[in-house]
């Protein structure tokens, strides 16, 4: 579809292309950042953040958290200082946009796709690469993640590589929120496709080379849109909410994205030797991100946690109670197909977050990005606070930070090398200023994180908000 056969589009009128999450075009390397407080000495890594950042005015439409050039953010910690660089992640397609000096590629809604005489034949009518959702190591490689496609091989240095197949292996890609067993060192991942098979499972090795799969999903006829995963010792789980692709819709002018609460909800237990998938079915309700999951050994059950929202909305404050959420415990059994579902609380959070250490296994702390309810105007996907909650006590007490005049980002975790408890390290989140649109990076003690930051990093640009990040120890 060419940019002339489409609806006008005015990106002024989007919400997600101003304000804190304007997106920024310069990329900086700055040494001896200011900080305000104390930088811990035992805090030696780099913390890495990627997410939508439209090197041009985007045309034809533009859908948060979906379309945007993937940036990456990262800032390197060593004996008590700082330093940070920016890069984008040059995909083929930003790299004939940087030519052109404009935006060739629609939003995935309006499908506008340029023809051969504008980018040659191997670029034209091709979907966009759009590596902006998260960022992973593994394997020695750094690979910048996108939405159920090919990731982009990043270098120490932030320099792209190229698109990460895993030796042709998997040349369909992988989804933006792969998970890595802190135990076997595998890489579980899946990946959701326009055309059959509609989903496939694979699991890579410590060495990076392929152990099983792409293993197709039994049991969808169409396809669907699936964001986040969970791993436990024993399953891959994967919540297929009633979100469905809808193409002839899209050619027509209509959305892409079509929701069926009719549907209901289905979990698929996949078991990580390749037997045969459990199912559990449930009313329909969306996920963005999970918490993680575990087995319980004492009745083979799965416990799933996650953020819970009505349903999808894309970019907009929709009525109907979708923007809120539920910090949710599920409870699924693979022999029956039963699941219970648990409130844990009520509130607009997002972006969960655990020791990265415990994925698969029982957990007791999770950090989100939380609603404070005291800044009125937040758009979606922003957030003025951080909260922690105990999920192993019953009662599942809560500790909230209030960022004031800060917008905050997800929160990760950086252990204290040498320790292995959940509570020894540092909580990591991007924040902008709403009152001067200064960016700092924070670092808050896990201990005592309502305390507040032990150090506040100026970042030398404005770092928008959205999506993930992540902790690269120096020494692992």
């Amino acid at each position: 579809m060419t940019a002339s056969a489409v609806r006008p589009f005015d990106p002024s009128r989007v919400a997600h292309l101003s304000g804190r999450f304007a997106p920024v075009t310069e990329e900086v390397d700055e040494t001896g950042l200011a900080v305000e407080g104390e930088l811990p000495d035992d805090l030696d890594g780099v913390y890495l953040r990627n997410g939508p950042n439209p090197r041009f005015t985007p045309i034809g439409s533009y859908l948060y958290p979906i379309d945007g050039d993937g940036m990456l953010h990262g800032v390197r910690f060593e004996q008590g200082r700082a330093r940070y660089r920016n890069r984008f992640v040059r995909t083929p397609a930003l790299l004939a946009e940087e030519q052109a000096g404009r935006a060739l590629w629609g939003g995935v809604e309006s499908l506008i796709m340029p023809g051969q005489d504008e980018v040659g034949p191997q670029l034209a009518h091709t979907f966009k690469d759009l590596p902006d959702i998260s960022v992973v190591r593994h394997a020695g490689r750094l690979l910048a993640l996108a939405e159920s496609a090919c990731p982009f091989r990043m270098t120490p240095e932030l320099a792209t590589i190229g698109r990460e197949t895993f030796g042709g292996a998997l040349p369909a890609g992988i989804t933006a929120h792969p998970k890595i067993d802190p135990v076997s060192g595998e890489m579980a991942v899946f990946c959701y496709a326009l055309e059959p098979p509609y989903l496939t499972w694979s699991l890579i090795a410590p060495s990076g080379d392929l152990a099983r799969g792409p293993v197709p999903v039994d049991g969808l006829d169409e396809p669907m849109m699936i964001h986040d995963m969970a791993l436990t010792a024993r399953y891959l789980v994967l919540v297929l909410a009633p979100v469905f692709f809808d193409l002839s819709a899209a050619l027509g002018g209509g959305s892409l994205i079509d929701w069926r609460p009719e549907a209901g909800t289905r979990v698929a237990l996949i078991p990580r030797d390749g037997s045969p998938v459990r199912w559990a079915r449930d009313d329909a309700f969306w996920l963005w991100h999970t918490v993680n999951a575990y087995d319980v050994a004492a009745d083979g059950t799965v416990v799933l946690q996650y953020v819970q929202w009505s349903r999808l909305s894309l970019g907009e404050r929709t009525e109907g109670g979708a923007d809120r959420s539920h910090l949710m415990s599920t409870v699924i059994d693979p022999a029956t197909g039963r699941m219970r579902r648990t409130p844990l609380d009520d509130a607009r959070i997002e972006f969960p977050r655990i020791d990265d250490r415990l994925i698969g296994r029982r957990h007791r702390q999770v950090a989100v990005a939380a609603d404070s309810g005291r800044t009125p105007g937040l758009l979606p996907g922003e957030y003025d606070a951080l909260r922690w909650y105990d999920t192993g006590d019953t009662a599942v007490p809560s500790q909230t930070w209030p960022g004031g005049d800060l917008s905050v980002g997800e929160p990760a975790f950086a252990p204290s090398p040498g320790h292995t408890d959940d509570r020894e390290g540092y909580w990591l989140t991007f924040a902008t200023d709403r009152t001067d649109a200064s960016s700092w990076l924070l670092v808050l003690p896990a201990r005592d994180p309502v305390g507040g930051p032990l150090a506040r990093v100026r970042i030398p640009v404005r770092v928008p908000l959205g999506l993930h990040g992540t902790w690269l120890p120096t020494q692992e």
